[in-house]
């Protein structure tokens, strides 16, 4: 199928099926003076769950969403969305970025104008980008995924026959964190030729090292970071778990309930963010939403819980990444990288702590992170 135009809307029927759902809520008991160390809290929850019946614009978000340059396409059996944002300067670099989990492209919303137009926010026009934005399979308006194996390295393939097959670029540049960070390494080390240059916010869990018994050549930085991250599985890791290993029986309970979706989300979004335990000081209700109902609406939470399962079950070795590498290290994130480890496994030749920001860095602060993906990719453009 060739590359065909896409734009949102939802249907009146799911909407009022939504609606009915939200105004039929059945809330659990729970423990006095509970709060958030044991799930998402049922006070916040509530609120947000009134907003979302009573006042959340679906149609209003649909509309600013379909602003964006937004395409289907199918490759290999598999429905693909992605945005395509031409640059306004002069030699445009191709990006293409990669979301995670439990974000979608959304994750890159406010970012994609910073990069295709850096003038219009005081930057260099040279540094503008043609910039894509893909919705991995089983996420989102990439939707109806029905196989198995889709894991990172699989996505990466798609990717790759993306850029070059269906859009034409012979070489490209790549960003991504989460999900999106460890498709963006596969596809540097599967197709160095293709890339000029790999961005990343972070370098996932690195089970590796994780798993190191002989400890005695690690730096300290190495060690600190098994100390931080074997706690940080311990107390945040059971969605993982979960997901890892039986997202069917999860799926069942967040595509009959929109309230358990949210609270499975929103969970995530307020630990891992720069948010200092209160949403809103890092996202609006009506963005919370918005990244909701793409799951929602799309039918998507069970599909898209899969790829963790492939990813611990069939997911191949990443071996040393030649292409150049840039990193940016945002202090709120989870499992922040050891510098030496990233060194011997990747080839980093720029490597930026960021004053504030956490694990949704371009929903959270996309001013500095599109600041640094221009001047990492200045040197790489030809």
């Amino acid at each position: 199928m060739s590359i065909e135009r896409f734009q949102i809307h939802v249907p009146d029927s799911v909407l009022e099926d939504l609606k009915y759902r939200l105004d039929h809520v059945r809330w659990p008991d729970l423990l006095e003076d509970s709060d958030w160390e044991r799930g998402s809290d049922r006070g916040y929850l509530q609120k947000l769950i009134t907003y979302w019946r009573d006042q959340f614009d679906w149609r209003a978000r649909e509309a600013v969403l379909n602003r964006l340059s937004q395409f289907r396409c199918n490759m290999d059996g598999v429905d693909v969305h992605f945005v395509h944002e031409r640059g306004k300067g002069p030699k445009p670099l191709p990006l293409i970025l990669t979301h995670g989990w439990p974000d979608s492209y959304l994750r890159y919303e406010k970012i994609i104008p910073m990069l295709t137009d850096p003038a219009r926010y005081g930057g260099n026009p040279e540094d503008s980008f043609d910039v894509i934005v893909p919705s991995v399979p089983g996420f989102g308006f990439s939707n109806g995924l029905t196989r198995a194996g889709v894991n990172n390295a699989y996505v990466a393939e798609l990717w790759a026959k993306l850029m070059t097959e269906h859009l034409g670029y012979s070489k490209f540049a790549a960003a991504g964190g989460d999900i999106g960070s460890g498709v963006t390494r596969y596809l540097a080390f599967h197709h160095p030729e293709l890339l000029t240059g790999i961005h990343l916010t972070d370098i996932g869990i690195i089970r590796s090292l994780l798993a190191v018994q002989d400890k005695t050549g690690l730096t300290e930085e190495e060690l600190l970071y098994i100390r931080n991250t074997s706690q940080w599985i311990a107390d945040e890791g059971g969605y993982m778990s979960i997901q890892s290993t039986r997202p069917q029986t999860l799926a069942y309970g967040l595509t009959d309930s929109p309230v358990g979706l949210a609270a499975w989300i929103i969970e995530k979004f307020r630990a891992w963010s720069d948010c200092k335990g209160d949403l809103r000081h890092s996202f609006s209700e009506d963005e919370l939403l918005t990244n909701i109902m793409i799951y929602w609406v799309t039918n998507t939470a069970g599909s898209s819980s899969n790829i963790y399962y492939e990813n611990t079950h069939t997911l191949p070795p990443l071996g040393y990444i030649e292409v150049p590498t840039g990193v940016a290290v945002f202090p709120g994130d989870v499992a922040l990288p050891p510098r030496e480890w990233a060194e011997r496994n990747l080839n980093i030749t720029s490597w930026n702590t960021m004053p504030r920001g956490g694990h949704f860095t371009a929903m959270e602060d996309p001013e500095s992170l599109a600041k640094d993906i221009r001047e990492f990719f200045r040197s790489s453009r030809v």
